[in-house]
């Protein structure tokens, strides 16, 4: 039996991800962390990106998140997101008219607050399109 850590994934909305794990990547300001069984303690901002999940199995879970926090224990790995939805369930039309209105508001800015939230609407719109195009490319493999 494979070592495992279990694995939170919580939103705004809700529990998304409840489980074990023997591996999980996740989307940290820094970059792109892997977290193991047994990681040393750890506490770090996310950006918008994919999460990944590996199962006791091999199996690969893929969900979005809008951004937010990890805490990662010797044994538990929780991830507080702003949003997390699963990357099955993202839709790619909203999420690509979410990129043209961000990038519509940023040529017609008027203002420094709505250059910044459409420039944070943006990275997020484009981080869902990136999660979407992985699993594609997952399921096409």
């Amino acid at each position: 039996m494979a070592m495992t850590v279990h694995v939170d994934i919580v939103s705004a909305e809700g529990a998304i991800h409840s489980g074990l794990a023997t591996m999980v990547y996740a989307p940290a300001e820094m970059g792109e962390v892997g977290i193991s069984p047994r990681h040393t303690a750890l506490i770090t901002r996310l950006k918008p990106g994919d999460v990944r999940v590996e199962s006791e199995n091999g199996e690969m879970e893929h969900f979005y998140v809008s951004g937010g926090m990890l805490e990662v224990q010797p044994r538990v790995v929780t991830i507080l997101a702003d949003t997390a939805i699963r990357a099955r369930d993202l839709d790619e039309a909203a999420a690509v008219d979410a990129k043209r209105r961000a990038e519509d508001a940023l040529v017609g800015r008027t203002a420094e607050f709505e250059h910044a939230q459409a420039q944070a609407e943006l990275a997020a719109a484009v981080a869902q399109l990136r999660a979407i195009e992985k699993l594609r490319k997952l399921k096409g493999a």
